[in-house]
């Protein structure tokens, strides 16, 4: 018997004589209409709390997103804040479960980095990150899976492998995999994720879901991060634009334990509500330095095709990425020396031979290339000021291949050209970390195998509030932000 069912015979739902919304009638709702209901008093933080105990319970067997739980702080939290509410003084997220990614901090609960050197670390307090949204009404049902550490596929030493909910047989992409499989299976409304080569946006195009990668500073971060890097971010995960736009608001902020953090001009919600279509975007399948799938290529062609039926501008004139791949591996590699290395002289057994190679990257870089590197963010930054002067938008795919099959380690190879290292096959989203420029990954069709296809729209430096606005008005032109698979079955198929 589940944890559910259990606590539903020791009386801790309502009685029978309440009225209560079914837990498939929650699950089904989006995370604005969800937090509108707690608002009037429709639904209880408790009732939500349990309808996603009971989701997890369902479906989580299969696909492996949560393996983490924390059921009891969930229910404590919620009661806690219904007794302490008041109209005037409801959060803003009002009570709403959301997953925790396992590279986030969260008080009291079992936090590993899907790593096994910290399999038993209990963090006394949660981080920066998620301390905001639990100051602003959000409640953690569970952590979510993530690699070991970093990397494009979410399966660890500690809970495994995490499934996709579209075709239980292939990836849900990473490192935010399992808050990707999470949403799209319908266990949770909101997620956190993360993201420094493509983190976030893979897996959301990976899951059909909606994630962004704000601006370096929009979202503060916690103290285990090097504190002036502008490569790692954190940022929200939903079913749809506005969804995401809702959780932002609730996580964006000035904290003094981020140097780089700011408060936002204007709620991102009110923003939403404002949709308009962009003029004129940039468009391009491959940003002229990635190899990429025939297949992905066309649905993404085919959907920016859509947008300029209905009027938007669409041109093929994007800033020149060259060197970008470079600079960025560059980059990346001291970043995780200088967060890793101290590490790696103690655990170097307990590490992934992977994640050893990038980190002692690091040591390796000599300073010719580290200033190269530095160069080549500069001059892009430069000409993606420029673009912006004539372009609303810069799109391009979220992945350059479908999902791939699960039990696979990496993609070794694309449409007969073969990738050099293991995150090589998301280079299409590195490529764009450089410019340190919002980014949302909305999902915008499918293969013929019924995966979902994403793409990148990336909006001008600190210009989330423009970026959701036209995301929103191309989501609804795309017409597949419900088009979820939540509920996946057990033998592979949905």
């Amino acid at each position: 018997m589940g944890w559910h069912a259990l606590h539903n015979q020791a009386g801790l739902k309502k009685t029978a004589g309440e009225r209560r919304m079914p837990d498939n009638a929650l699950i089904g709702m989006t995370a604005t209409e969800a937090v509108a209901a707690l608002r009037k008093r429709e639904v209880r933080p408790r009732e939500l709390v349990e309808a996603s105990i009971a989701r997890i319970e369902e479906v989580d067997g299969a696909v492996n997103a949560l393996p983490i739980r924390c059921f009891e702080r969930a229910l404590e939290q919620a009661d806690q804040l219904e007794a302490d509410g008041s109209e005037q003084q409801t959060p803003s997220l009002a009570g709403l479960p959301i997953a925790v990614k396992d590279y986030n901090d969260l008080g009291g609960v079992r936090t590993t980095y899907g790593s096994p050197i910290f399999s038993d670390n209990v963090p006394a307090d949660s981080d920066a990150t998620i301390a905001r949204l639990e100051r602003n009404g959000a409640i953690p049902v569970a952590k979510s899976n993530v690699p070991e550490w970093a990397g494009g596929h979410t399966f660890n030493p500690v809970h495994g492998l995490t499934r996709n909910p579209w075709n239980l047989g292939r990836s849900a992409g990473g490192s935010s995999g399992g808050s990707a499989a999470a949403l799209a299976s319908g266990q949770v409304w909101l997620a956190t994720g993360n993201d420094l080569g493509g983190s976030l946006r893979t897996p959301a195009g990976f899951n059909g879901i909606v994630g962004l990668r704000p601006s370096p500073g929009l979202v503060p971060r916690g103290r285990r991060l090097q504190a002036f890097d502008t490569l790692w971010v954190e940022g929200p995960m939903a079913r749809n634009v506005s969804d995401v736009a809702l959780m932002l608001d609730a996580a964006a902020g000035q904290d003094n334990i981020d140097p780089l953090s700011f408060d936002p001009v204007a709620p991102f919600v009110s923003a939403v509500e404002s949709a308009s279509a962009p003029a004129r975007v940039g468009f391009s399948s491959d940003l002229g330095i990635v190899p990429m799938a025939r297949e992905i290529a066309d649905v993404a062609t085919g959907a920016v095709h859509r947008l300029g039926t209905e009027g938007v501008d669409v041109t093929t004139g994007i800033p020149d990425f060259s060197g970008a791949l470079d600079a960025f591996q560059t980059l990346r590699a001291v970043l995780l020396g200088t967060m890793m290395g101290e590490l790696l002289e103690i655990h170097r057994a307990e590490i992934n031979p992977d994640i050893i190679g990038n980190i002692e990257r690091g040591f390796s870089v000599t300073i010719e290339q580290l200033f190269d590197a530095e160069r080549v963010r500069w001059q892009l930054a430069q000409k993606m000021a420029e673009f912006f002067e004539h372009h609303d938008l810069l799109i391009c795919p979220s992945a350059s291949i479908e999902p791939f099959p699960a039990e696979q380690t990496y993609v070794t190879e694309i449409d007969g050209v073969t990738c050099q290292t293991y995150i090589d096959w998301f280079a299409i989203t590195f490529a764009l970390t450089l410019t340190a420029c919002p980014i949302l990954s909305i999902p915008c069709g499918f293969t013929k195998a019924g995966l979902p296809v994403g793409l990148q729209l990336v909006g001008k430096p600190r210009g989330e509030a423009a970026l959701l606005a036209a995301a929103k008005w191309i989501e609804e032109q795309f017409d597949v932000a419900r088009s979820v698979p939540i509920d996946p079955r057990k033998d592979g198929t949905l």
